[in-house]
């Protein structure tokens, strides 16, 4: 897969890494690691969450009976999904069982654990033998899968007539420091510019415009849209997600970027000093994800 040598670093700062597998002695590690790191994802910018599912809401059509949440990660999209839709039964799917433990356990916390429900499943696999659904929601794992399109023309089978799919994509990392001291004493500015730039070239989060190969499925594309977010999080959880972050990114870009940003690096994770994220109350977490919705006729 793209940015395979980096797998279970920066990709495990997003929502898309839950679909890949950890093998070795650290696994308990990772996967604790990547719930983690996607908890916090939702909670900073969780603000997308409730504009997409509400979005969803507006154009599914009646009341859906059932949700299927293919790649459910750590449960933040079951737990929107079963908020927006306070009766109907969610079945999250994922195919790491871990992540499916990290999702009941939210669901439990959330109060909406009668209506969740999970099954094991690997979106490269057949489509599980499960109940069609009114709605399936497929938030940043579309562009995991080996045949995409493939995966397309099993979910139009797996939804009802009428049956609204909505697919989510991270069109980029978030971003964390003020734009107007984004140099944290690098000789050049622009750190976090360069780090995400040295990202994209690993091909981190690719994936095509899928308006074609929805409607190639058999799909009927009813709406794309994009979501921007800001955080408003409490500065104590804005840095516990940056210096989580950016610690990945340490160890991700080691031997990519020049050794004064690592340098600076160092300076925003270091316990202490005036760059330290840490202690900053300046940063603003600022991220935006793509949604289409297409239905089957």
């Amino acid at each position: 897969m793209p940015f395979a040598h980096l797998t279970g670093t920066v990709e495990a700062m997003t929502e898309n890494a839950h679909h890949h597998q950890h093998h070795g002695g650290h696994e308990n590690h990772d996967h604790a690691g990547l719930a983690e790191i996607l908890n916090l994802d939702a909670q900073v910018l969780g603000s997308y969450l409730e504009d997409t599912t509400r979005w969803a809401a507006q154009l599914v059509g009646g009341t859906p009976a059932t949700i299927v949440d293919a790649g459910a990660g750590s449960g933040a999209g079951t737990v929107a999904l079963a908020k927006r839709f306070a009766t109907a039964n969610i079945l999250a799917m994922d195919k790491s069982a871990q992540m499916l433990v990290h999702t009941l356990e939210a669901a439990r916390v959330r109060g909406v654990e009668g209506r969740v429900s999970t099954v094991q499943a690997d979106l490269d696999e057949p489509w599980p033998q499960i109940a069609s659904s009114d709605l399936i929601w497929a938030s940043s794992s579309l562009h995991e899968v080996s045949d995409p399109e493939q995966t397309m023309r099993q979910m139009f089978a797996g939804l009802n007539p009428g049956g609204l799919l909505i697919v989510v994509e991270m069109d980029a990392l978030p971003l964390f420091l003020p734009v107007e001291l984004d140099d944290c004493g690098a000789p050049q500015p622009g750190l976090e510019s360069r780090l995400h730039a040295a990202v994209a070239l690993q091909e981190w989060n690719s994936y095509p415009e899928w308006s074609a190969g929805l409607e190639r499925a058999g799909f009927e594309l009813v709406d794309k849209r994009s979501f921007p977010s800001v955080s408003s999080a409490a500065p104590g959880l804005t840095a516990r997600y940056a210096q989580t972050f950016f610690a990945r990114f340490r160890q991700a870009l080691e031997k990519v970027v020049s050794a004064d940003d690592l340098a600076a690096l160092d300076r925003l994770l270091a316990a202490t000093g005036t760059e330290s994220l840490a202690h900053r109350t300046d940063l603003q977490v600022r991220g935006s994800r793509t949604a289409w919705a297409a239905r089957k006729p």
